[in-house]
């Protein structure tokens, strides 16, 4: 069965209700081997394009991972770009701002990171947390220097939309290609993920008493991806809900969501002009002469 990655893209403009889109579908695979199989065939035409890619030296891409906890960030960024050049690739994790980057605005710290052309950038979490989990939380907009008068009115949340939306825009309009993931996970299937962390010792690490308390505040956070997906899925940089209760399957479907974006690209490998054609038939005489 084919992978149709349009199928979970957010069209721009559309209300995003995530009660109406599915947190796990039919596997793309049969088997655990089936399911290996699909995913190498992915990896080995991803690692292809990625060196076209790095080679046309035209364009950035830049893929973005947002997710409740455990819904399968690390994971999918791990198994998927398995195969890529490392040298054309580089993952960025952002968690709780520094001290320096409190000081700045709230897209400061991730444009330091955005990817240069050739090159694919990857966003373990993002700018975007600062509409999502600020949302829920807003007591966190105290440490960013900012008036209680300013973030208490209507308007903030659609202020902060039209600076992300106006960022990438303006990366698009610069040659990067941004594509967002939002690993759609149940509340059911965390609890059961949780769980596996508590259970199985190599991962206690993953795991912490936060991690229990934020689920509290689940309503709270789907209403505040809904707001954000309706406002910020553009022709130019759209996002995809992928069902997450099922790793492998939502590993498939992220990994056809790249191919089909850098399949997209108009890229070609560079071709020597008549000067670049001259140096390397000398070299060749040089090297055959060297036998």
């Amino acid at each position: 069965m084919k992978i149709h990655s349009k199928d979970f893209r957010v069209r721009p403009g559309e209300k995003a209700k995530l009660s109406e889109w599915p947190t796990v579908v039919k596997p793309f695979y049969k088997s655990k081997d089936g399911y290996q199989r699909l995913l190498g065939e992915h990896i080995e035409a991803l690692n292809s394009l990625q060196q076209l890619h790095y080679a046309s030296n035209r364009f950035a891409l830049l893929l973005i991972f947002q997710g409740m906890d455990a819904a399968g960030k690390d994971g999918a960024i791990r198994h998927v770009m398995s195969g890529v050049n490392p040298q054309g690739c580089q993952v960025s994790s952002f968690k709780q701002p520094s001290a320096e980057e409190l000081e700045h605005d709230f897209l400061w710290r991730t444009t330091c990171r955005l990817p240069e052309r050739g090159q694919i950038g990857i966003f373990n979490r993002s700018y975007y947390e600062e509409v999502l989990i600020v949302r829920v939380h807003p007591e966190l907009l105290r440490s960013q220097g900012l008036s209680e008068e300013s973030h208490g009115e209507k308007t903030f949340w659609e202020e902060r939309y039209r600076s992300i939306v106006n960022l990438e825009s303006h990366l698009f309009r610069n040659g990067t290609r941004t594509v967002k993931v939002f690993l759609h996970l149940s509340q059911e299937e965390q609890r059961k993920r949780f769980l596996d962390r508590i259970d199985e010792p190599d991962k206690n690490w993953k795991f912490s008493l936060s991690d229990i308390h934020e689920r509290k505040f689940w309503p709270h956070y789907m209403k505040a991806y809904e707001a954000c997906l309706s406002a910020t899925s553009t022709h130019h940089a759209p996002w995809y809900v992928v069902p997450a209760d099922d790793k492998e399957n939502a590993r498939l479907i992220v990994s056809q969501i790249v191919l089909d974006t850098l399949s997209e690209l108009k890229m070609a490998y560079p071709k020597p002009d008549a000067k670049r054609r001259r140096e390397l038939t000398s070299i060749r005489k040089l090297l055959t002469k060297q036998r």
